[in-house]
This record gives structure tokens, sequence and C-alpha cells, in this order.
């Protein structure tokens, strides 16, 4: 697959540094569903990749020790980066002559105030690829806040994209940091904030995004006060492009998911999805992140043993609690279109490895983030607005009444 590291990379940034909007990548993704999931930082049980800082990390100084490490086999490739503006800037480092350890170059020290995305992928002693994707994010002042952000500063992204910060403490004040961020648009559409608890806000306007948008952040967060004695450090201006509309619309019940790229029909694929037991979230869902490998480990998602497969291919997340949209190489070809058997999750028909001949592989080098997937006639309930970006399953004045400039 030519496209591995770089397409797999395209998710969650920041303005300073990767977003951490998505905390819940828990060392292995997982197909969450309603009511079950429970959120874990440990490494899955047989996890044999090994990452230090331990995923969801903070505070980490400047000089604290990084390493990525595997018992046996070989690390086929590391990145540890940050994301500010439009530059990745990668933790210069490498792989151990037996292939079993990365570490960080000599006086290769951490930024401060900073959030950090590792991506490995190795392959066991016994040939079989296995992939962790893991955040960590380092020492902030105390008496200082940022936000992170998202999308990308000069990405392209899907019509749904919603504009996302995660602040790094709890916001008291939260008028005077909603007025101190500022999304518009070309051509100009209202664009209103909406607070998901103290730590949360996102934008969007009323309606998708108009294929072609140009849309600026401006956030003048320096020496505003978020809590008493807490200022902010950020003072930036950012922005994105909206690429063409494509919204695909999942039928649990008739097991297909209709394509629509700017309106029109491009294919219907036939799908498995939840099962009874564990039904998929109905509701309109973004995708936030995409990998050409990633592990699904039912541990890191509430459920027991029921699964741990260390080499999904083609993954694109849909909510923050673990519901993906993703190739499966294991079921039988016939379940496609007929049965649905997943953990909560969307499944396209694939082969081992991935292929970009297969249904999931086609869909994979066709998807931006910022794109939307609906989920209907699905048994479980809507997806909370605040998983994953969600915000679209509020009407738009449920969506206003959450600004802290409302009225």
């Amino acid at each position: 697959m030519t496209h591995v590291l770089k397409r797999a990379r395209t998710g969650l940034v920041t303005a300073l540094t990767w977003a951490g909007l998505m905390a819940g990548l828990a060392g292995a993704a997982g197909c969450a569903v309603g009511g079950t999931f429970t959120e874990s930082k440990a490494p899955a049980s047989g996890d044999t990749i090994r990452i230090t800082p331990r995923d969801g990390a903070g505070n980490i100084r400047r000089d604290d020790p990084v390493e990525i490490r595997v018992p046996d086999g070989w690390l086929e490739r590391v990145e540890v980066a940050r994301v500010e503006n439009a530059r990745r800037t990668a933790l210069p480092g490498r792989i151990s002559d037996d292939g079993r350890v990365w570490r960080p170059a000599a006086g290769a020290d951490l930024v401060l105030a900073a959030k950090y995305r590792v991506e490995v992928v190795a392959v066991d002693g016994r040939g079989r690829r296995s992939a962790r994707h893991s955040t960590f994010t380092t020492a902030v002042p105390k008496s200082r806040f940022i936000g992170y952000f998202s999308p990308e500063n000069r990405s392209t992204v899907g019509t749904g994209m919603i504009v996302s910060f995660d602040f790094n403490r709890a916001v008291v004040n939260r008028a005077a940091v909603e007025r101190a961020i500022r999304v518009t648009s070309d051509p100009p559409v209202e664009v209103v904030g909406h607070w998901f608890g103290d730590r949360r806000l996102d934008f969007r306007p009323r309606a998708y995004w108009k294929p072609g948008t140009r849309v600026g952040v401006d956030l003048r967060l320096r020496d505003v006060q978020a809590a008493p004695g807490v200022f902010g450090i950020q003072r930036k201006t950012v922005g994105f492009t909206v690429g063409r509309s494509q919204v695909s619309l999942v039928d649990a019940e008739e097991h297909t998911m209709e394509v629509r790229r700017d309106g029109a029909l491009v294919s219907t694929v036939p799908i498995t999805a939840g099962a009874a037991k564990t039904p998929t979230y109905n509701g309109k869902m973004v995708v936030t992140e995409l990998y050409d490998v990633t592990r699904m480990n039912g541990a890191t998602v509430g459920f027991g043993g029921e699964y741990d497969i260390k080499d999904v291919p083609h993954a694109l997340r849909l909510t923050t609690s673990g519901t993906f949209l993703h190739g499966n190489y294991w079921a039988t070809p016939d379940t496609f279109g007929s049965r649905n058997i997943s953990h909560g999750c969307v499944g396209l028909r694939d082969v081992k490895g991935g292929s970009a001949d297969t249904p999931a592989g086609w869909f994979f080098d066709r998807t931006l983030v910022g794109d939307v997937v609906e989920v209907v006639n699905s048994r479980d309930k809507t997806v909370a607005p605040d998983n994953g970006l969600g915000g679209w399953n509020l009407d738009w004045p449920k969506w206003k009444a959450g600004s802290a400039l409302a009225g």
C-alpha cells in the first residue's frame, strides 16, 4: 500500500499541537456500542508494542524518556510527531540495529505545551503485523491554558467538518474564551459555538459547509482569563478548505451503504453492521481519523475477550468511543449485504493486508476527514453529540443554546 503512513496519519491536528479532542484512541481501536463503552488507557492484553509515555499521559517534561519497544520481531515504522500550523514536526529518532527499540536522537527534547502523536506498526516473530496509535501531552505552566484544535491548518476536509477545541484546563469564563475565538467563512455563513462541559468548545454552521468554502479560525486567547489565575497563551490565525461533498448513508436493516458525491449516488456498497446485542449507533457521524491498519481489541471498549484483531485494514474512526467503519477480511463474503455481525462498527469486505480493489479499499481512498457517515434503521440510540464530532445530531436551536454567548 503506497499510502501507508502519510494516509494513515490524516486525522485531527491542532493550531498549536496535535488535537486532544479524540483522546479515546486508547492504544487499540474497538467497536463500541451504546451503553457499553469503558475507556481504558492501559495497553490491551497481549499487546506486544510498548510505548513510553503511556497513551493519554499528561504533564510530560522535556527530558522525560520516550521509547517504543517490541519483545520480538521488529518495528516496521515509527513516527512521534507534533503538528503546528501546516507543518508536521517529527521528533528525530532511530530504530535500533536489531529492530526492536526506537528512541529519540541525542539532544532531541520534547517541546512544552504540545500534544504528541505516536504511530507504530510492528511485525512479530511469526510475521504478523500489529499497529498502535497513542498520544501524550507535555507540561503547560499551571497559570496558562491552551486549546487543541481540529482540523489541520491548510487541510482540505469534508463538508461535515466541525471546528473543535479541547482545552487542557477547565474553563470557567466560557463567554470570554468563546468570544476570543472567531470562525469565519468565504462564502460567509453564520457559525456558532457550543460547549460540551467545561473543556470542549465546537463550532459549526447551521448546515454542512458548501464545497469550496474557505474557513478561517482566529485565536485571540493570549492573556484571556479562562479561570481565576489561568490565562491563555495562543495568538494564531489558521484555516482550511472544504472539498467536495461526500455523505454516505448506512442502512443497518438493508445491509447497504449509499455513497453520494456532490448529491449524486456514486455506489451502493454491501455492509455488515452491529449485531442484535451490539448494534451500531444511529445518527450522523464525522470521519475524524484514517488508518491503513490498526488494532481492535474488545477489552479497550468495555467488552471481554470476544475479539483482538491486530491488523484491521482501512479503518475510519467515527466516534471517540470506538465506532469505526473498517475493512473486514475475517467474515465470509456472503456476510456483506445480508447479516449484521459486528460489535458496533460498520464493516466492508476486504482482504488481509488490505487492497485498493476491495470495497473497503475503494471507500478508504475516496474519503476525507470531515466526510459524513449517517446510520439509519439500527436498533441502537442516536449517537451523542459529543461522541466524536456528532454535533450534527443537534438541531440548530439546541446547538445555539449551547453557546456561552447565546441571548
